[in-house]
C-alpha cells in the first residue's frame, strides 16, 4: 500500500476534474452523434476525436490520483444534451465549456498553491497549458463559423476541413 501522499482535500478536488473530463467527454460525445446523424461527417470526426481526448485526460488524473496514494473515482454521469439547435450552437457550447473547465483547473491550481502541494501544482501545468490551447480552437473555430454565416457551401468546407484539424492535443 502506498503511503498517502494527498491531501483529502486535493484528493477530493482532483477527483471532482475527474469528473468534469468525464462529463466533457460525454459532452463531445453526444455533440458528435448529432452532428453525424445531421449529416456533418467532417465535424462529427473531430467532436469524436476531441470526446477520445477528454477521456485521456480523465484517465491522466485518475492515474495520478492513484500514484500519489490516493483513490481516483470513476464517477457517474448524468446523459448530456442529444440535441441541438444547429453547428453556430454547438461551438458555442464548445466554448463557454472550455472556459468552464478552464475556471476549474484554475481553481485546482489554486487548491494546490494553498495547501503547498507542489507536485500536483506542477502536474496541473499540462493542463493550464492544454486549456490555454483548447480556448483558443473554440475560438477560432467560432471566428470561422462567424465568418460563413449560414452559407451552406461555407459550411459543407467548414465540415471538409475540419475532419482532418488537428486537436493539438499529444495527450
Amino acid at each position: 500500500m502506498l503511503l498517502k501522499e494527498l491531501s483529502q482535500t486535493i484528493e477530493s478536488a482532483l477527483n471532482k476534474q475527474v469528473e468534469m473530463e468525464a462529463a466533457s467527454s460525454q459532452y463531445y460525445l453526444a455533440m458528435a452523434s448529432w452532428a453525424e446523424v445531421q449529416g456533418y461527417n467532417g465535424i462529427a470526426q473531430f467532436l469524436y476525436r476531441h470526446s477520445d481526448e477528454e477521456r485521456v485526460h480523465m484517465l491522466k488524473l485518475l492515474k495520478f490520483i492513484n500514484e500519489r496514494g490516493g483513490h481516483g473515482l470513476v464517477p457517474a454521469l448524468q446523459q448530456p444534451t442529444v440535441k441541438f439547435k444547429n453547428i453556430h450552437a454547438i461551438f458555442e457550447h464548445v466554448y463557454s465549456h472550455e472556459l468552464l473547465v478552464s475556471k476549474e483547473i484554475n481553481n485546482l491550481v489554486d487548491i494546490c498553491l494553498s495547501e503547498k502541494d507542489y507536485s500536483t501544482h506542477n502536474f496541473m501545468q499540462w493542463y493550464v497549458t492544454e486549456q490555454i490551447e483548447e480556448e483558443r480552437m473554440a475560438r477560432n473555430i467560432l471566428d470561422k463559423l462567424k465568418l460563413i454565416g449560414e452559407d451552406k457551401g461555407g459550411l459543407y468546407i467548414f465540415d471538409r476541413d475540419l475532419s482532418t484539424l488537428d486537436t493539438g492535443d499529444k495527450h
